[in-house]
């Protein structure tokens, strides 16, 4: 229901929101295979990379950066809401998708594929006890 709302007052998202996610989907599928379905790495790059592509597709409806931000924040955190996971991979989740609108408000114009790449070599494990600084510079990861 919460979903539904979500796009029957945004009907303009629904597409967009839909090609976002494959074309995150296929990158992912395509580097990594059925790993970023895991609490690892190639998992961070995923939620990463699918709030800079959100970002990208609601920048081009709203022309706004802020709304980008806010609309992208909005359908991600209502997908944690929806599919939940354990507080740990939640908050995984959480911030690395925060990183991902965090690079697109730097600059959209980044190779973002090539930048999240880099990113994965400097991700920081959380365990035992998740926690997360306040910083969007890097990548987090339950597993290896």
């Amino acid at each position: 229901m919460r979903l539904s709302k979500f796009f029957i007052t945004r009907p303009l998202y629904i597409i967009p929101t839909y090609k976002a996610t494959r074309r995150t989907l296929k990158i992912c599928n395509t580097k990594f295979g059925k790993e970023h379905h895991l609490d690892n790495k190639a998992n961070a790059f995923r939620h990463a990379l699918w709030n800079f592509i959100l970002c990208e597709a609601y920048f081009e409806i709203s022309k706004s950066v802020e709304k980008a931000l806010f609309q992208s924040k909005r359908i991600t955190d209502l997908h944690e809401d929806l599919f939940p996971n354990s507080a740990p991979a939640r908050l995984m989740d959480l911030h690395n998708n925060k990183v991902g609108r965090t690079l697109f408000n730097m600059d959209n114009q980044l190779e973002i594929v090539n930048h999240l790449e880099l990113m994965m070599e400097n991700a920081r494990k959380l365990a035992p006890f998740p926690e997360v600084k306040n910083s969007d510079t890097y990548l987090v990861y339950l597993e290896d």
